[in-house]
């Protein structure tokens, strides 16, 4: 049984790694896997600590070539709560994937806000008003890069996990 769950970790830490990785390649704006990597984190990992730990190296591995901005605190922010929702959904679904996606929308934009807006209600409105065609992105990005890591863990899973 313990190797069982180490190879599932293991697999499950290469998938992390691989949309990581992904994350580097040329992609429309906001459409990336990486809210799907922390969302599948929180589901899959057994060890809750894992669901936190491994999406945030591997986001922090990937920024290391990107680059970091004053907004990065607001996005590895929304991750942690996007694990924590994976945890507590305990599964992969629309209404998992629209939450994370909502969630990520609200606490960056908000970072946002505060760091490049005027402190009132109209700078508010206006910094959420501009974010909505990338909102649009991070939803079709995120139904689509969950899907392929949920199913192709499935697939794995099934395949390769599986004791006789």
């Amino acid at each position: 049984m313990t190797s069982l769950l180490s190879k599932k970790q293991l697999v499950i830490i290469s998938f992390v790694l691989i949309a990581a990785i992904i994350r580097l390649f040329p992609h429309l704006p906001n459409v990336t896997p990486i809210t799907a990597m922390a969302l599948f984190s929180g589901v899959y990992f057994t060890n809750k600590k894992y669901a936190f730990l491994v999406p945030l190296i591997a986001m922090f591995i990937s920024d290391l070539f990107l680059g970091f901005s004053a907004i990065s605190i607001f996005v590895y922010l929304a991750f942690i709560l996007i694990s924590f929702i994976g945890i507590k959904s305990k599964k992969i679904g629309i209404s998992s994937v629209l939450i994370s996606s909502l969630s990520f929308f609200v606490i960056t934009n908000f970072g946002d806000w505060l760091i490049g807006y005027p402190k009132t209600i109209g700078g508010l409105v206006e910094c959420y008003t501009l974010a909505i065609p990338f909102f649009r992105n991070s939803v079709i990005g995120d139904l689509f890069f969950t899907a392929v890591m949920y199913f192709s863990f499935e697939f794995v899973a099934k395949k390769y996990l599986q004791t006789a």
